[in-house]
């Protein structure tokens, strides 16, 4: 099912997860039981994030040097078929310009089509490591904006509307097979938010003016990111709506678990964390549990309220982390 249509069915707030992709030589097995915790609360769809290839410089015997891509993680295709394989869920991989022409984006379309896998994310990804400022690569997008119109026209193309119309589906995911309108909206296609803006615009209009884009291109709802102060999504949901933005804005959740992030969740992306949460935080000291309590608590807190605010749903980034969420998950759903 589209997540466009899960929000429009649900009658109340529903918790969804993202996850990052393992480092090569997790298992299968170890993957699936690492997200084991979370079906119980049955989330509604798991997103999968992407990370582009990077590249490393070697040295040869001869004293040159020769350049050599380095992957590091299992792809998000693979991780969201592992995750079908197993769990009734919609998988929700995500869809980068980093590093990706848009030939290379279009194949991997074609792949997810074939698996039944109609719900994506939209994004622009990170600059490749010591890069100061983004470049697209050659034969890419520069922006998610583009990225969510070149994935539209690529559906409404003449020679994918003939594929679409002589290839039968794929049947990894019965009841997925049949009965797929031919339109340019196969994709139901998410996009990120800033709630205290993207760290490359100049202020908070120009960024969701740059959202606004996402949405005209086609996108068809929001996931913000993380944010620890609800009236900042609160305020960002309303500018949206003065913008004339009308579709769904999903809250983003972190729950802070250590000392560390403190300082490094406001460097890596670019937000603002509460005065009474960074408080509590240094009264606790180096008492470990008492600060991934205190994280945990403000992220309990955090979500009751949204939802008592009406919001769809609750997006939770796990970073690899179960146990915190998990128990926000029983205390709010």
């Amino acid at each position: 099912m589209k997540i466009s249509d899960i929000l429009a069915n649900s009658t109340k707030a529903y918790p969804s997860l993202e996850i990052v992709p393992p480092l090569r030589g997790m298992t299968k097995n170890e993957l699936l039981e690492s997200i084991a915790p979370f079906m119980e609360f049955s989330p509604k769809y798991i997103n999968v994030t992407s990370h582009r290839d990077e590249f490393e410089f070697r040295e040869e015997a001869d004293g040159t040097f020769s350049r050599h891509l380095i992957r590091n993680r299992i792809s998000e295709t693979t991780v969201c078929t592992a995750i079908m394989s197993k769990y009734d869920v919609e998988t929700v991989p995500h869809i980068i310009c980093a590093g990706t022409t848009a030939e290379e984006i279009e194949s991997k379309l074609d792949n997810l089509e074939f698996l039944g896998i109609n719900n994506i994310v939209a994004l622009r990804g990170d600059s490749m490591t010591g890069e100061k400022r983004f470049s697209p690569t050659p034969g890419g997008y520069r922006y998610a904006s583009e990225l969510v119109e070149g994935i539209r026209k690529y559906q409404g193309s003449a020679g994918y509307r003939r594929r679409r119309s002589e290839e039968k589906r794929s049947p990894i995911r019965s009841g997925m097979t049949d009965g797929h309108e031919m339109t340019d909206r196969y994709f139901c296609i998410g996009v990120g938010g800033y709630p205290e803006k993207h760290f490359e615009a100049a202020n908070i209009e120009t960024d969701i003016a740059n959202l606004k884009k996402k949405i005209d291109a086609g996108a068809d709802y929001v996931i913000t990111q993380m944010f620890f102060d609800n009236q900042v999504y609160y305020d960002f949901v309303r500018r949206c709506r003065e913008a004339g933005i009308t579709v769904p804005i999903i809250p983003g959740l972190k729950p802070l678990s250590t000392a560390r992030q403190v300082n490094m969740l406001p460097e890596s992306f670019s937000l603002d964390i509460p005065i009474e949460l960074t408080s509590e935080i240094a009264k606790a000291g180096e008492d470990k549990d008492a600060i991934y309590q205190i994280g945990t608590e403000w992220c309990i807190q955090q979500c009751r309220d949204l939802i008592a605010h009406g919001v769809p749903a609750v997006h939770f980034y796990t970073m690899g982390k179960s146990k915190n969420i998990v128990n926000i998950l029983k205390e709010c759903f």
